[in-house]
């Protein structure tokens, strides 16, 4: 009885140690997912690094020789292309997350 336990335990052990294997297709196919949601995470770093250096050179226009009103718009228009830029990243980081989610399609 003991030997009999000990078979149907180590059986099982065996078949459930081979169904958590992936397949190499699997595998390449969530190397692939993985791979193509970093490359939108790098645009949307990209896009961020981008609207800075736009909204920095907004800002650099101010100077003390122009009215106060000028520089404050200069001001707005700045953080707004920040906020912009900001919204933009975000959602392509979303969707790389989305892409990243994504559950493999189980091989037979």
């Amino acid at each position: 009885m003991k030997t009999l336990t000990l078979k149907v335990i180590l059986g099982l052990a065996v078949v459930t140690s081979f169904a958590a294997c992936d397949s190499k297709q699997e595998n390449a196919r969530e190397d692939a997912v993985e791979k193509k949601a970093d490359q939108m995470e790098e645009k949307a770093d990209g896009v961020r690094d981008q609207t800075e250096n736009k909204a920095d050179a907004i800002e650099e226009k101010k100077s003390m020789d122009k009215t106060e009103t000028t520089n404050s718009q200069l001001e707005n228009k700045a953080d707004a292309t920040r906020n912009a830029g900001e919204a933009k990243a975000d959602q392509m980081e979303e969707k790389a997350d989305a892409v990243r989610d994504q559950s493999p399609v189980p091989t037979p």
